[in-house]
């Protein structure tokens, strides 16, 4: 799971978005150039397959859905920083 998510620039991304507050598919694709709705769904279902994020629908019309980290997706997103603390660290020493 950590492989799959570090090696995908998309997953990271979405992670990031949702960590800044921007929880809604359509704000998410308009606040990232490149990004796809088709991706973006992709990542998402990727994410609440892992148990890292979890989706909430409305029952509006219109829909609305929104995306939120799970209390497993906290303590993973808190585990990516550390290993993007690492890398950066490695870095600096060269």
């Amino acid at each position: 799971m950590v492989e799959h998510t570090l090696g995908c620039k998309w997953m990271l991304e979405v992670l990031r978005l949702i960590r800044a507050g921007i929880n809604r598919p359509g704000a998410m694709t308009r606040a990232t150039e490149g990004l796809t709705t088709k991706v973006l769904n992709e990542r998402l279902s990727d994410l609440i397959n892992f148990g890292v994020v979890e989706k909430i629908a409305y029952p509006e019309i219109p829909p609305r859905v929104e995306y939120k980290l799970t209390d497993f997706g906290d303590r993973f997103v808190d585990i990516l920083d550390v290993v993007d603390n690492l890398e950066e660290y490695r870095q600096n020493r060269r």
